[in-house]
């Protein structure tokens, strides 16, 4: 199974060209859209949904990873193997978050240089073919490199802000569950709110922080917007009021 995870968005021809290389190179494997709206140009909030999300899938699953802002620059292309999964993307923190839970993660600089290899692209052109070969069970290419060489290897493993709203404007944050306790106020856009363990513990129209169901701290209001109420977009902040 091959799993995308980009900030495409669903419009658009890249998605389709990108699955056009898999198609091609492994035919036989299963293709998934895992989250094409990831925070676009933000590898390092893109880095916490990543984590998160790509829990539950199975052993041998190959996650397709591109928010890519320096996309033709000389940042290095990465395999990365954990929890029996395999990553394929831009070294710019986008695996971070992965990495800080899984230090004992094996990675690798991909040397591929494919006949065409645009300057725009390296989604459909470098990291398709890789995670196509890795897939029909191809060895990893590359050169292993520790992971304290890797970008945001230093970075802390919370990001007190905004990272994705959801349909229903639920505001997805970068604690998870642990990094908080339940006891601590969300002071975010003039408000504090408090914690509640699902919708039906709270009133209809208020607004409360909750664990998600893949363990991310997330805003939100019963029957409501978050969002439109307080005014949150990809990238507000906010503190802890404990």
């Amino acid at each position: 199974m091959i799993v995308l995870f980009t900030d495409f968005g669903f419009n658009g021809p890249y998605l389709g060209q990108m699955k056009a290389v898999l198609t091609e190179m492994a035919p036989s494997e299963v293709v998934l859209d895992l989250m094409a709206d990831a925070p676009m140009f933000r590898p390092r909030a893109s880095a916490h949904l990543l984590s998160a999300y790509s829990t539950g899938f199975a052993p041998g699953t190959v996650f397709l990873c591109v928010v890519d802002p320096g996309v033709g620059s000389q940042r290095r292309a990465l395999v990365i193997r954990a929890r029996e999964q395999y990553f394929i993307g831009p070294d710019n923190g986008l695996f971070y978050r992965l990495l800080n839970e899984h230090p004992e993660a094996q990675v690798w600089q991909i040397p591929y240089e494919p006949d065409r290899l645009s300057a725009s692209f390296h989604g459909r052109d470098l990291f398709a073919p890789v995670a196509a070969r890795i897939a029909h069970g191809e060895p990893v290419p590359g050169q292993s490199l520790p992971v304290r060489e890797l970008v945001g290897a230093k970075w802390p493993k919370t990001l007190q802000e905004i990272l994705y709203i959801d349909h229903y404007g639920n505001a997805i944050t970068g604690l998870r569950e642990g990094d908080i306790g339940s006891d601590v106020g969300i002071n975010i856009a003039g408000e504090n709110l408090m914690h509640a363990r699902t919708f039906s513990d709270v009133e209809n129209g208020a607004l409360f922080w909750y664990i998600n169901s893949s363990g991310l701290v997330e805003i939100a209001q019963n029957g409501g917007s978050a969002a439109k109420h307080l005014g949150l977009t990809i990238g507000t902040e906010f503190r802890l009021n404990h």
